[in-house]
């Protein structure tokens, strides 16, 4: 009878403790909560069962902060974990499982949520034709060509007239610099080499401090008037004008989204 009092009376002390000392969330935790969501949320169609392919993590401060120095290899084993359990269970994905993380002040340390979303991934932009151009009338007979050559010089205009002062101008603004730049994020950077690497890490050309980007996400490349962004095996993905890309040409006023930083870009 004493006995069984005092094994009564431990585990009380241990679950009041176990509920006031709750030990950080474990990163098998994680993975396993993530696979039972899926299972959850699956959608069974005609011939085939569908698995959410979007995944919001909501941690609290404290918990976020024990993976901050590896959280993006981190959420590649998530998704890879999520992809093998997708196959075991035969589910159907969308697209690769993209797992974001938000910090939860209202979180203790131990407790987190998810949610899950299925989302179709959008197609990148159709590239431009790269046909060549329609070759150009042959010339005239040179007969015909001093004749007019002629006829041009009668009626040409000074050189100090105003059409030549509108031609000069003319001249110039086409020969303006192409001079691109990206403007977010507080920063305003000129494209003027190459390449131009965008990421989390130190060492990228424009650093962007956000947690929903990886340490080398993109880079543009620039060839002479043209600016292309190409998406550098990124966790969470490149976005322009909303789209989800891989690689995609940019125009003047184009809106670049990585992580939940908002880039435009302006020629």
């Amino acid at each position: 009878m004493l006995r069984r009092i005092e094994r009564n009376l431990e585990s009380l002390v241990e679950g009041v403790f176990g509920r006031a000392f709750r030990s950080p969330v474990q990163p098998v935790e994680l993975a396993r909560k993530l696979a039972k969501e899926m299972d959850s949320n699956k959608a069974v169609s005609v011939s085939r069962v569908y698995a959410p392919n979007e995944y919001l993590l909501y941690l609290s401060p404290r918990d976020r902060a024990q993976y901050r120095q590896y959280e993006e290899a981190l959420l590649v084993e998530l998704s890879a974990y999520l992809i093998e359990h997708a196959q075991t269970q035969g589910y159907a994905l969308l697209s690769r499982p993209r797992i974001l993380v938000e910090e939860d002040a209202d979180l203790r340390v131990g407790l987190f949520g998810i949610a899950t979303r299925m989302v179709e991934p959008k197609r990148p932009p159709k590239k431009a034709s790269t046909a060549a151009p329609p070759p150009p009338p042959p010339p005239p007979p040179a007969a015909h060509v001093a004749e007019d050559a002629a006829v041009n010089v009668e009626k040409a205009p000074p050189s100090n007239g105003p059409a030549a002062a509108v031609a000069a101008a003319g001249a110039g603004a086409a020969a303006a610099p192409f001079k691109p730049v990206i403007v977010g994020a507080d920063k305003r950077h000129e494209l003027a080499q190459p390449v131009t690497v965008l990421g989390r890490s130190q060492q990228c050309d424009l650093v962007i401090d956000d947690a929903g980007a990886s340490r080398r996400h993109a880079e543009i490349r620039r060839a002479d008037t043209v600016c292309t962004i190409v998406d550098l095996g990124s966790t969470n993905g490149v976005h322009v004008n909303g789209e989800l890309t891989a690689e995609a040409t940019l125009a003047n006023g184009d809106v670049v989204s990585i992580g939940r930083t908002q880039l435009r870009f302006e020629c």
